[in-house]
């Protein structure tokens, strides 16, 4: 899925993505044009997953 398709989906992913990851909270979940590696990096640190696997896993949320 395209960073397009997460914008277009980022509230519903958000939700989905919070009841997994607790301790994560909505700075560190919050979506900026231009900014998704950033994003993407915070859910790294957060997760423990390599980048592939965070975007892996919002693909199939």
């Amino acid at each position: 899925m395209s960073n397009l398709t997460w914008k277009g989906r980022w509230n519903e992913l958000k939700g989905k993505v919070k009841q997994q990851y607790a301790d994560l909270t909505d700075d560190d979940l919050l979506y900026a044009e231009g900014k998704e590696d950033e994003l993407l990096g915070k859910l790294q640190q957060k997760t423990g997953k390599t980048k592939e696997e965070v975007e892996d896993w919002l693909n199939k949320m």
